[in-house]
């Protein structure tokens, strides 16, 4: 009985006396590939609108500059801030997600990350002083550095076997969120009648976010596997070279993209003649774009293990727009457009691919993401706030634009060195 019990399992002929359905039961069937499919799209769901939590709190300021500059009684570098101090924090409390993964799990990590951002978003429509706006932003900030930090680790766990393309999900995701908030934070303000109001409006995302995060639990896998042991216990990898190249590309891809979030609207409205309202929706053109490039270029060069082609290349046209943008804002500023939103969109990308394509394993995934987040975020705080000195010295973007570019180009140098052979040994070095 037990080797006719064994011919069904394994899809043998059929025992003497068994009713059609015990046949159709032993046969393997669709059902299971099914479900794994279906299971993965939920978790790849999930982490796509867990991301898009992360950048509204930043880009919604951008369109409303002018009104909080002219309430708060604030300079361009003072209202630069705005996007510093959250962009300081998240740099700042990195290493913690570290210690919160491990505590906590991924799976309620990057929940409480989540949380922390609803709340802080939420605080920001109480009142329009400066000191809780800036103190409201600093908690956004850690909040975005908890689930920020963690994503990759899931990334590694859960799509090991899909990372260059559930990063450009998740990093759509971050670029969808960033667009979504810089296209309605000014209606939103208009209708509301306050900046703040609209400023606040943004947790009913981070509330989304719970939500799915939370029905996708099962799907995602994640509640058992706890995160990186990273630098709440071992320190961050400071003498890995590898680690510190994947360092200088997040900081000045950072910087860029917060630069962007903060400066280009007002570039837009101040040089190029364009009126708060179109800025916006400009603003919200380019990141659409760079969503769709997030997507594209990593399924364009699909998972292969030498990423240098593909970074030089969005990386030169990258600089290409904002040397655009500083020389020319006005007549050619949808060419500009263009080539920021391909050339960062697929950058972006690329960029927070590198912890999970060259690492060896979870672990060291969170490790180089947490160094990367924790010194890059630092560096790249000073990019709006530079933005705003110069152009607050000069009456123009000009000067603050031309060297974002120089910032891209010198990206090639890092970008070079990223060979699968030097890879390879800088982590027979980490042994």
């Amino acid at each position: 009985m037990a080797d006719t019990d064994d011919r069904l399992r394994l899809g043998g002929p059929q025992a003497p006396g068994a009713g059609d359905r015990t046949a159709a039961d032993a046969r393997p069937g669709p059902a299971p590939a099914a479900d794994a499919r279906v299971a993965l799209g939920l978790a790849a769901l999930a982490l796509f609108v867990a991301a898009a939590n992360l950048r509204p709190a930043i880009a919604a300021v951008s369109p409303l500059v002018d009104r909080i500059r002219t309430d708060l009684d604030l300079s361009a570098t003072g209202v630069a801030l705005l996007t510093t101090v959250p962009t300081l924090a998240m740099g700042a409390c990195a290493p913690l997600a570290a210690s919160i993964g491990r505590r906590w799990g991924l799976q309620r990590g990057v929940l409480a990350g989540l949380f922390v951002v609803g709340l802080a978003t939420a605080v920001r429509g109480l009142g329009e002083a400066a000191w809780l706006q800036l103190c409201a932003a600093a908690v956004v900030g850690a909040g975005i550095a908890v689930a920020q930090t963690l994503l990759p680790a899931v990334v590694k766990t859960r799509f090991a076997a899909r990372a260059g393309l559930v990063t450009g999900i998740y990093t759509a995701g971050l670029g969808l969120g960033g667009a979504v908030a810089a296209g309605a934070s000014a209606p939103l303000a208009q209708a509301l009648g306050s900046w703040p109001g609209a400023l606040a409006s943004w947790a009913v995302l981070a509330v989304i976010g719970i939500v799915m995060w939370t029905a996708a639990r099962r799907s995602l896998g994640l509640e058992h596997v706890a995160g990186p042991k990273g630098p709440a216990t071992s320190g961050l990898p400071w003498r890995s070279s590898l680690a510190w190249r994947i360092t200088a590309l997040s900081a000045a891809n950072s910087a860029l993209y917060y630069c962007e979030l903060a400066w280009i609207a007002p570039l837009l409205h101040d040089s190029g003649g364009v009126s708060e309202a179109n800025a916006g929706v400009m603003l919200t053109v380019m990141i659409s774009i760079q969503v769709v490039a997030m997507l594209g270029v990593p399924a364009l060069l699909g998972e292969r293990a030498d990423k240098r082609t593909g970074l030089a290349a969005t990386s030169v046209l990258t600089a290409i727009g904002f040397l655009g943008f500083a020389f020319s804002p006005g007549t050619g500023a949808w060419i500009w457009i263009l080539a920021m939103g391909i050339g960062h969109g697929g950058l972006f990308t690329l960029v927070l691919t590198l912890p999970v394509s060259a690492s060896r394993d979870a672990v060291q995934a969170g490790r180089f993401s947490a160094m990367a987040f924790f010194v890059g975020y630092g560096c790249a705080a000073v990019g709006p706030v530079l933005v705003g000195g110069l152009r607050d010295i000069t009456g123009d973007y000009r000067l603050a634009f031309g060297l974002l570019a120089v910032i891209t180009f010198l990206m090639l140098l890092p970008i070079a060195r990223l060979s699968p052979r030097r890879i390879e040994q800088d982590q027979q070095k980490a042994l």
